[in-house]
């Protein structure tokens, strides 16, 4: 009753009385700016699709029922990693090794255990010759949780083992190395070195250089033809310092031919 007669008062401009007390104004929630806004909302949306397939399982299923099994003499190279890999396919990085019989089976945002559930269907089930794997630094940015170097590199002997059991030559590429060149203060993410250490970055190098060596495996060193003498992604090849340019895609794509030829030449 005293509510409605204070709404009363207030609705028609009449004066309070003296004793009447407003109820306080509950608080506003924390308004949003529009690229906040949008933030949110892919990182939900992935959220979502992560929980729905959570090594997305279904994104090459399509493309693999259709590939062709390999050709008689036919060197078939798979390709198994994150964005980097995932955005060779790009034109304007030259497209994914025109003429050459490599299929790539690279998810944006992928870490080792995601690729390691669907390592089956994206690599063994497509019977190539050889699997190049680069992966993990997704991993040491937390992208499905923290984990160690020990987890990471757990996982990426887990795929090695599976290609070997099944014939399969593996090319271990190096993680590359990232840089804070392109940061600009305030934005989204912060710098690139704060989610992926130099440091833990190069512990992982240093196991997969001594692992590939230890199983007979061929060891793809991107990092150092793409890192600067302060040990970080040369400006000129990136533009975020995370993912390379076309030059960067330049420097790397030798690298992992002449990988590929060691491996299947063993």
């Amino acid at each position: 009753m005293r509510q409605l007669k204070l709404a009363t008062f207030m609705a028609f401009g009449l004066a309070l009385p003296l004793d009447a007390q407003v109820p306080p104004t509950p608080p506003s929630p924390p308004s949003l700016d529009c690229a906040e806004a949008a933030d949110a909302l892919q990182q939900l949306m992935r959220h979502d699709a992560r929980m729905r397939d959570w090594a997305n399982l279904g994104r090459y299923r399509p493309d693999n029922a259709v590939l062709p099994p390999p050709a008689a003499g036919d060197a078939r190279v798979v390709f198994i990693g994150d964005s980097i890999t995932d955005a060779w396919d790009d034109p304007r990085y030259g497209g994914f090794f025109p003429g050459k019989p490599y299929v790539n089976r690279g998810i944006s945002g992928q870490t080792t255990p995601q690729m390691l559930v669907r390592f089956r269907p994206d690599v063994i089930a497509l019977r190539p010759r050889a699997v190049v794997i680069l992966a993990g630094t997704n991993d040491i940015a937390a992208n499905t949780g923290p984990m160690t170097n020990d987890e990471i590199s757990g996982n990426l002997a887990s795929m090695s083992e599976l290609a070997r059991t099944h014939g399969i030559r593996v090319v271990l590429a190096s993680v590359l190395p990232v840089s804070d060149y392109h940061y600009k203060p305030g934005s989204a993410g912060g710098p690139r070195t704060a989610r992926r250490p130099p440091e833990q970055i190069r512990a992982l190098n240093d196991w997969l250089k001594d692992y590939a060596a230890k199983h007979g495996h061929v060891y793809l060193d991107y990092a150092s033809a793409m890192a600067d003498d302060r040990g970080m992604l040369k400006r000129e090849l990136s533009e975020d310092g995370l993912h390379p340019n076309d030059k960067g895609y330049g420097v790397m794509a030798p690298l992992v031919d002449a990988a590929i030829r060691k491996a299947l030449a063993d």
